[in-house]
């Protein structure tokens, strides 16, 4: 049990790192195929699914809580060389999708999905940036089940192997908002502050009830699409990965700009394309 919370600690390092993919951790440690039957067979095979799930599960929420505060601090006093660590972070985990389609030709039936999913990671950062869809997470109907949404969107791209679920919530975002509230929510437990903690389980129940959609509906979907059309959904992957940068770069707080800033960020920008390129060998 100690082992499997471990290696949940490090997927949840992974998922709450914009650009590191926690489905990549789970190749790199050998035990995707495992985690995706134990998710996709988990009322047939119920209780050895659950032996591994659990701590798996409480691992990630170790890893989400202990470093939640420190990437709100991040964002907040050094959003440019955060963030161009992210896009480094992201662009240099991309050789591990496209060594998956390499030598595999290229056609309109690879180029289409490609396509779609980059004008859609764009497009969702375009609204997020005009409407200001981040500063947004008081409690109403729209905003529940906006929180539902997006739970399963994260929860979908958390367990493909590439992609990072919380780069999607950047491009959509809900990133900052949401650690803010995981900050919040320790605060108000410290505290005794009942109210703060009402309001954050407000936000907690419909976004954790999208993760847990996304996550059992869309291993069921990732495992027949893999097997059925694996290229074509890589270069889809392909498209969401190249896109993501030019998302986060357009909801950066760029109001901060200097010299130095930029510098570090080229830095950063290049600590993180090693660092995800390193983490893309294994």
């Amino acid at each position: 049990m100690i082992k499997e919370i471990i290696e949940g600690i490090i997927i949840g390092i992974a998922n709450i790192i914009p650009g590191v993919s926690g489905g990549t951790m789970m190749v790199a440690m050998g035990i995707y195929d495992k985690l995706i039957e134990s998710i996709t067979h988990l009322v047939s095979n119920f209780k050895k699914s659950m032996r591994f799930l659990i701590p798996i599960f409480i691992g990630i929420a170790i890893a989400i809580v202990a470093l939640s505060r420190l990437f709100e601090f991040l964002l907040e006093v050094y959003p440019i060389p955060t963030n161009l660590a992210f896009c480094g972070l992201i662009l240099g985990s991309l050789p591990f999708i496209t060594n998956k389609v390499k030598n595999k030709g290229f056609n309109m039936s690879m180029a289409i999905p490609c396509l779609i999913f980059f004008i859609l990671v764009i497009a969702m950062a375009v609204v997020s940036e005009t409407t200001g869809m981040k500063a947004d997470l008081s409690i109403n109907v729209v905003n529940v089940l906006l929180l539902f949404i997006v739970g399963i969107i994260a929860a979908a791209t958390m367990v493909i192997p590439g992609v990072s679920g919380s780069m999607m919530l950047m491009c959509l975002g809900y990133y900052e908002p949401i650690l803010q509230t995981i900050n919040l929510a320790i605060d108000s437990l410290v505290h005794f502050d009942l109210n703060a903690l009402f309001y954050c389980l407000g936000v907690f129940i419909p976004f954790g009830l999208g993760i847990v959609v996304g996550v059992f509906a869309i291993a069921k979907l990732v495992e027949w699409l893999f097997a059925r059309f694996e290229v074509q959904t890589y270069w889809a992957i392909i498209g969401l990965i190249v896109a993501s940068p030019i998302a986060i770069l357009i909801n950066t707080n760029w109001a901060s700009f200097s010299i130095i800033q930029l510098l570090v960020g080229i830095l950063t920008f290049a600590l993180g394309w090693y660092a995800a390129s390193k983490l893309g060998e294994k």
